[in-house]
């Protein structure tokens, strides 16, 4: 067992690959997966993200997602509280997930047995790259010596600063996974548009539409642009990572648009990939930027 203050868990919906988990000794609860309806795969065990999103394109595939179970949260919890290790658990955002919910109830059902026990569960209002850069905010708190109860706190006030801008290659897996909502409303129902999407407070909202993918992209860079040109919103504050499902080589070419507009460099020592579960809902075409304010506190 490490010497850490306290150990970070993260449900799988951050993202981060497994290089980075490993090196930063992140223990991740993950997601479920299916194609069929019936048969689930723990996400990162049962298919990789290329076969995965390869079935979403050339079969058309609609694949579904379930959330980790209380037992699965239990597991990953135990070997740190037999050992006296505080625990810090992130979760999705509530609003999408029951993920915070299933983290609390191990919570409540580890307290029984052992009600000395220190578990934080955080809701981080936050998704695929946003949470992939608050967990990495969380290592750095425990990296750099912060005690326990200080990194909550500090955790539950940076994680308001979180954002994704993204666009997707159509509305359809949003639609079918009941992920559009308040989108169809305001962009009329029509899959052939290529939304623009912003997600911040643990909620998405539209930031535009386009007709074609180069335009989207523009319009993400455009939002963010903005977002940053507000004189409340100093970029030099903020850890940026660019995520994707399938294009890697677009990802990598709109990352570079994206430094050059802003005049930053994303963190590239935070590796994170949209994973199988998240890629459910946003369809293999996913692309954005992933944002959060650094903390102060090392």
């Amino acid at each position: 067992m490490s010497e850490y203050k306290f150990q970070i868990i993260s449900d799988g919906a951050c993202d981060l690959m497994p290089e980075y988990v490993s090196e930063h000794e992140i223990s991740v609860v993950p997601f479920y997966v299916t194609f069929d309806g019936e048969n689930y795969t723990k996400e990162g065990e049962g298919i990789d993200h290329n076969i995965f999103y390869k079935k979403m394109i050339d079969e058309h595939a609609v694949p579904k997602s379930s959330l980790p179970s209380i037992q699965d949260f239990v597991d990953k919890m135990m070997p740190y509280i037999e050992n006296n290790m505080p625990i810090v658990c992130i979760t999705i955002t509530a609003k999408f997930s029951g993920s915070f919910n299933a983290a609390n109830l191990a919570k409540e059902q580890i307290l029984e047995d052992y009600p000395n026990a220190k578990i934080e569960v955080i809701d981080s209002t936050l998704n695929t790259a946003s949470q992939a850069v608050f967990v990495n905010e969380a290592v750095r708190l425990r990296d750099g010596g912060i005690e326990f109860e200080d990194a909550v706190k500090e955790l539950n006030t940076i994680k308001t600063t979180g954002r994704i801008y993204f666009t997707v290659g159509s509305m359809e897996y949003l639609v079918k996974n009941g992920r559009a909502g308040k989108l169809l409303v305001l962009a009329g129902d029509k899959l052939g548009i290529r939304p623009v999407i912003t997600m911040e407070g643990g909620d998405i909202s539209l930031g535009g539409v386009a007709r074609s993918r180069k335009k989207s992209l523009s319009k993400v860079l455009a939002n963010i642009t903005e977002y940053f040109n507000r004189p409340e919103n100093n970029k030099e504050d903020y850890n940026f990572i660019v995520a994707c499902g399938y294009g890697i080589e677009e990802a990598n070419e709109f990352q570079k648009q994206f430094e050059e507009a802003l005049g930053i460099k994303c963190d590239e020592t935070v590796p994170c990939r949209i994973g199988t579960a998240i890629g459910c809902h946003t369809g293999p075409y996913a692309l954005g930027i992933g944002f959060v304010k650094k903390t102060k506190l090392v």
